[in-house]
């Protein structure tokens, strides 16, 4: 009976492991025939202000009039003191900023998803946005937690065509899988969220409750519907290389380039063309406005070749 018993535990634990490892394969390994194309760009660089200069005048301006943001904003009452911070703030600067929550909150307007989980949440709101696009053709995803800064945005995809399928952001890898991580904030060009919204109609290959055996995270989950359209992760960058989209804060990066690079901590912190930050403390957020927007030494010209200017009749600063 022991022998009996001993085997019989031993198929479960195999039975177990099987499964286990079919659950995997089927969240991480995306068929090659599913592939749409080849991918070809995995580094994705700001234009340097040399290709800029050759750009014609009316070029130049073609191309800002047409740069616009959307901004895909996901919160929750819980984090009320973020949400609010968020709308006094960077999210003045996007084109068009919409809040999607989980529930609705009196003091604040957004759009209730009804939908307490994540990457259900994620993929109603992804699909309202695209539905609503009008002439908008690059899309951020962001929490209120993250701070942004849209212009910047707008310089890196100034000269990128959003006919052609873009994900941008922190360039992450989890075993096999490359995702942009959420915290850094994610930019979609119309092309990829088209493909998106597409595949969110195949259960099989993009389902809205995973079929994994653990919970991936919303932006794992994007990344493994992305793969299947022939979407992959890019990093975004300044044009030297450096990262765009940040995980920390500018405290931290500081920090860390003081130890890392004592003799030259501002090269080795961050770009002066950075997007975004992350994990700030809603006053901290208040401040980086005024660092970012309002303080200027008076005298000095940052001879800029581009100019965004922020929504017509927004409350901007």
């Amino acid at each position: 009976m022991l022998s009996d018993g001993g085997s019989f535990m031993k198929g479960m634990f195999m039975g177990g492991l099987f499964c286990l490892v079919l659950s995997f394969l089927s969240s991480f390994s995306p068929s090659t025939e599913s592939m749409t194309e080849d991918h070809h760009h995995h580094h994705v660089k700001a234009a340097s202000k040399e290709e800029l200069k050759h750009l014609s005048d009316s070029h130049t301006q073609e191309l800002i009039n047409q740069v616009r943001v959307s901004c895909i904003i996901m919160v929750q009452p819980n984090i009320l003191v973020y949400w609010a911070t968020a709308v006094d703030t960077w999210a003045k600067h996007c084109d068009k900023a919409v809040f999607y929550t989980s529930e609705s909150a009196k003091a604040l307007e957004a759009i209730d998803l009804n939908e307490k989980d994540d990457w259900a949440r994620l993929r109603k709101a992804l699909k309202h946005a695209y539905d609503n696009a009008g002439d908008l053709r690059w899309f951020f995803v962001a929490r209120p937690t993250t701070f942004a800064i849209i212009e910047n945005l707008k310089y890196l995809v100034l000269t990128k065509d959003p006919s052609e399928p873009f994900y941008l952001g922190n360039a992450m890898k989890s075993g096999e899988l490359e995702y942009v991580a959420f915290e850094s904030g994610i930019v979609l060009s119309y092309e990829a969220l088209k493909r998106l919204v597409k595949v969110f109609e195949d259960e099989e290959k993009c389902p809205e409750r995973g079929r994994a055996l653990w919970k991936l995270s919303e932006d794992k989950q994007l990344a493994v519907c992305l793969k299947y359209t022939g979407v992959f992760a890019e990093n975004g960058e300044d044009a030297h290389g450096k990262g765009l989209f940040n995980s920390k804060t500018v405290n931290n990066l500081i920090s860390d380039s003081m130890k890392a690079n004592p003799t030259n901590v501002v090269e080795g912190c961050c770009s002066d063309m950075a997007v975004t930050f992350n994990g700030m403390s809603p006053n901290q957020m208040q401040v980086m406005m005024f660092g970012v927007y309002r303080l200027r030494p008076y005298g000095h010209d940052f001879h800029d070749l581009l100019a965004f200017y922020p929504p017509e009749g927004s409350d901007n600063d």
